[in-house]
């Protein structure tokens, strides 16, 4: 065992604001962006009432957005988004300790819900790895329907061991903000909360 292990959530930990809804109104357009979520309601209900699953509630607002989107076109606008919007959605502070994990020669992990195409470009700045939610692309269109799991909770951290062994690092850090970063924060020796160490 030579070296760290640091595992960052990427929404509401490395960024102030969710990078899907800010995806969406990008991609889309901030008018298509509030129609759409009127259409996406009843779904957002039955997900806070316990009738449909998270991954399935969240499939429902990419097929409303994307469904049938050409993979290329796709692709462009999530590079674009990454690579012009995200640094004016990140939290300086989480930032500022993955950059000193970097700087220490720690192994980083971007661990995210949210999609590998502007996880990847944002990510690949840094040289740190990405493990998320992926997308399905059907001769090339988007199909509505997610490639992986989606990547949160329990799912965290089945991709984490899957990608890696833990007991290869003396020590593990873990970053995040919400309930379904838990299981990921229960693997860690030093786990940060909303910015606080807990």
């Amino acid at each position: 065992m030579s070296k760290n292990l640091a595992l960052f959530d990427f929404d509401g930990t490395l960024t102030t604001k969710d990078s899907l809804g800010e995806f969406i109104k990008f991609a889309k357009g901030d008018v298509a962006y509030y129609l759409g979520l009127v259409k996406f309601f009843p779904y957002f209900i039955a997900w806070k009432i316990g009738f449909m699953k998270n991954y399935e509630a969240k499939e429902k607002l990419f097929q409303l957005f994307f469904k049938g989107m050409e993979k290329k076109e796709f692709e462009k606008l999530a590079n674009d988004y990454a690579n012009t919007m995200i640094k004016f959605i990140e939290r300086y502070d989480t930032k500022l300790m993955l950059l000193k994990h970097i700087e220490d020669g720690d192994k980083v992990l971007l661990v995210s819900a949210s999609m590998r195409c502007w996880l990847e470009p944002w990510a690949s700045k840094l040289d740190i790895e990405v493990l998320s939610t992926e997308l399905e692309f059907v001769d090339d269109k988007f199909s509505g329907k997610f490639a992986t799991k989606n990547c949160h909770g329990q799912e965290k951290v089945e991709r984490i061991k899957k990608h890696l062994s833990l007991d290869e690092y003396s020590k593990i850090y873990a970053y995040g903000d919400s309930s379904g970063d838990k299981e990921m924060l229960n693997l860690a020796d030093v786990k940060y909360y909303k910015g606080k160490q807990i």
